[in-house]
């Protein structure tokens, strides 16, 4: 029997795996056994951080339920959630952006025209725009599945216990022959990361802020092509230059407009907005190599 010591200790864990030679998963599962003895080797980490680092995982894992998912947020805090996102983005495809914590997959599906906020005070505005591929041709048929947070920069699902719907704020679009689709919500505003848990803990101890830019929340989804799970912001507004989980990119910034007629943008929409912007989604087909 040979001696187990810190410097074979790493080789003799990957051993213990009888994973398929070269797979996929012994790739990611050496290099993250590699990683994680390398660093605590360097770091000489101590019984007490340790156990601090175990005790903050399982706190995360206490506080998170099917509503709330405290390691997304983990990982969206430490950059990884967007590191993801742009390694993953498809070449002519609308970049990623973060997922976040409070995504529902059931979320009404809602006629085009609709009014997301029903009498939430705010600014109404009119959402558009087209979903395409990535040569710009129309997809018609297309989900555009959307969130966000109200006019104070509060997700109905945090708001449970006071009456609200959690459902409220969402919807999902299909888009028409043209590939268009439009709605009206209300403004979003700023908002801070939940800080009542142990991220928002980490947060304190490092210095860090928790606030994000305001923004709206979308997976689009076409027959045949890659989904995309991505954010829209608007310029010149907060922290659009230092958002909490760091899922702002140039390229999915938009420009506040005041309406303009529309009859002339041939849209019906079941209340009148205040303000519009135009977005368009485009998406790569899956046969498409990154």
């Amino acid at each position: 029997m040979s001696d187990i010591n810190q410097f074979n200790i790493t080789q003799k864990v990957k051993d213990s795996f009888e994973t398929e030679p070269d797979s996929r998963f012994e790739k990611i599962l050496h290099s993250v056994i590699d990683h994680l003895h390398d660093c605590t080797r360097e770091l000489n980490v101590t019984h007490e951080e340790w156990m601090g680092v175990l005790n903050f995982l399982y706190d995360c894992g206490k506080i998170s339920t099917p509503e709330r998912h405290e390691f997304i947020l983990l990982s969206d805090v430490l950059g990884f959630s967007a590191l993801v996102d742009m390694i993953n983005t498809r070449g002519g495809a609308t970049e990623g952006s973060n997922l976040g914590p409070f995504y529902l997959d059931n979320a009404p599906e809602k006629k085009l025209g609709a009014h997301l906020a029903d009498d939430r005070d705010g600014v109404t505005v009119l959402v558009h725009g087209k979903v395409t591929d990535s040569l710009h041709k129309p997809l018609p048929g297309a989900i555009v599945d959307t969130w966000q947070a109200d006019a104070s920069g509060t997700y109905p699902i945090q708001e449970q216990e006071q009456g609200q719907d959690k459902m409220d704020l969402r919807g999902k679009f299909t888009t028409d022959e043209h590939g268009r689709y439009y709605y009206t919500t209300v403004l979003p505003k700023p908002y801070t990361v939940p800080y009542d848990g142990p991220v928002g803990q980490l947060l304190r101890a490092g210095n860090r802020h928790a606030w994000r830019a305001a923004h709206l929340h979308y997976i689009v989804r076409a027959e045949g092509m890659h989904d995309i799970t991505t954010e829209v912001f608007f310029e010149n507004t907060e922290y659009i230059d230092n958002d909490a989980v760091f899922g702002v990119r140039k390229s999915l910034i938009a420009k506040l407009e005041p309406v303009k007629k529309l009859d002339e943008l041939d849209i019906e929409t079941e209340k009148k907005p205040d303000a519009m912007f135009k977005f368009d989604f485009v998406l790569a087909p899956e046969s498409k190599k990154r």
